[in-house]
């Protein structure tokens, strides 16, 4: 069984995702839950920096307003 649907447009990733789970002895769907795990993981710290930037900008109007 395979973690996402497949369709025309996605045979390509299906099968390098099977050829690399074959390669690795591991589970498709194990590779994909590993990737999407990475990937909020960097957004996540994305985000953060964003926010943290934007914080320290605006410090003084946040301290006004007493947030």
């Amino acid at each position: 069984m395979h973690p996402f649907p497949r369709t025309p447009d996605s045979a390509a990733l299906h099968a390098a995702l099977d050829d690399l789970a074959d390669a690795t002895g591991r589970r498709p769907e194990d590779l994909v839950t590993e990737a999407v795990a990475a990937h909020l993981r960097a957004e996540e710290a994305r985000v953060r920096a964003v926010a943290e930037r934007l914080a320290d900008a605006h410090a003084g109007l946040l301290e006004r307003l007493g947030a």
